[in-house]
């Protein structure tokens, strides 16, 4: 049960992660699985491309196809509603961090 709260939490941390990296440059999924992995996120690309999929359906991310060494990647990058999803959730992040530090 434990597992199954704090994923639920984590996924939106994720997603904030995702829109941050987003929008500095395009991502790809194995790009991201592993910076999530450098942040402490032990998740598969059977629980990331989902979640890419569904932030793409939600109008926070765009996909572009692009062919690398013959093959077809999908980068995502920030749409402008998920730049302003980034800000509110920044602040949102810092605000609750001020909170709960102690």
């Amino acid at each position: 049960m434990e597992d199954k709260v704090l994923r639920k939490l984590f996924l939106g941390f994720i997603q904030i992660h995702i829109l941050h990296h987003a929008k500095e440059e395009p991502i790809y999924g194995t790009w991201m699985l592993e910076e999530l992995r450098e942040h402490g996120y032990s998740i598969s690309s059977g629980t990331l491309y989902p979640i890419l999929h569904s932030m793409e359906t939600d109008g926070l991310l765009i996909k572009e196809d692009k062919n690398v060494d013959g093959k077809i990647r999908k980068y995502y990058s920030t749409t402008d509603k998920g730049s302003a999803v980034l800000v509110e959730a920044r602040h949102k992040a810092f605000e609750l961090f001020k909170e709960i530090k102690d």
